[in-house]
């Protein structure tokens, strides 16, 4: 049997953000549908080589007679991993038409030749 605090805790899980993550020679774009939320309701942050996405979706239409209820309401967050160097301090993020879309610069770094030295 499930008590209170457990059934409240389940109540209140947190959803997890579909996400579509694109490469480029120059960037990682992160793209994902957050129709209905604003903008100040989302929160975009990097720590190590993590891209962190938490929002929240109001529900507009408190009726408790829902006779379908399949759409997702509440907090919702989700972690991406970065595979390459990127640079945090140029991440530009905006909300156009209901999508969330993230850009990222690659930190692209030039190969350098190391000359090997006969030994004699």
């Amino acid at each position: 049997m499930i008590n209170k605090n457990e059934e409240k805790k389940w109540l209140e899980a947190e959803g997890e953000l579909t996400v579509d993550v694109y490469s480029t020679d120059k960037e990682i774009i992160i793209q994902s549908a957050v129709a209905g939320v604003k903008s100040k309701d989302l929160d975009v942050s990097v720590e190590d080589d993590m891209v962190i996405i938490k929002g929240k979706r109001e529900n507009p239409c408190q009726s408790k007679n829902a006779l379908f209820q399949e759409c997702y309401w509440g907090q919702f967050s989700r972690k991406i991993i970065i595979p390459d160097e990127i640079d945090p301090s140029r991440i530009d993020a905006a909300v156009k038409e209901g999508i969330l879309t993230i850009k990222i610069p690659k930190i692209v770094r030039e190969k350098s030749k190391v000359e090997i030295k006969e030994v004699k």
